[in-house]
C-alpha cells in the first residue's frame, strides 16, 4: 500500500507514512488497530501525537466500515418521523385537557 493511504489519517505526512510502514503498520486499519506502545514506537509519535494519530485512524476505518449510507439516511429520517407523531401526539393531548377543563367550569358554573 503506497505511503499516500496512510496520509490520510489527520497529523500523517509522507515522512511519518513512510515511517509507519517500517513498523509493519501499512493500512489505517493496522494503525487503528495499534496500541500506543507499538506508535510511540515509531520515530518522531510521542504519546500525545500517537493516541490523535490513532484515534484519526479509527475515525476513517469506522466510517469505511458503512455498508449502505443511504439505509443510515433512512433511518436516521424515520426515527425524526417518530419523534415528530410523539410531539404530535402530545399537543394533542394536552389541547383536549384544556378543552374538558373549560367544559367543566362551565358546567360547575351553571349549577
Amino acid at each position: 500500500m503506497p505511503a499516500s493511504d496512510l496520509t490520510k489519517i489527520s497529523g500523517v505526512g509522507p515522512s511519518s507514512a513512510k515511517l509507519l510502514e517500517l513498523e509493519g503498520l501499512n493500512t489505517i486499519e493496522s494503525v487503528a488497530a495499534a496500541s500506543i506502545a507499538e506508535l510511540t514506537a515509531v520515530q518522531g509519535l510521542g504519546p500525545v501525537r500517537a493516541l490523535e494519530v490513532r484515534e484519526a485512524a479509527i475515525q476513517i476505518a469506522g466510517s469505511s466500515d458503512k455498508k449502505d449510507p443511504k439505509k443510515d439516511e433512512k433511518k436516521r429520517r424515520s426515527k425524526k418521523k417518530k419523534k415528530k407523531k410523539k410531539k404530535k401526539g402530545k399537543g394533542k393531548d394536552k389541547k383536549k385537557k384544556k378543552k374538558r377543563k373549560k367544559k367543566d367550569k362551565k358546567k360547575g358554573s351553571k349549577k
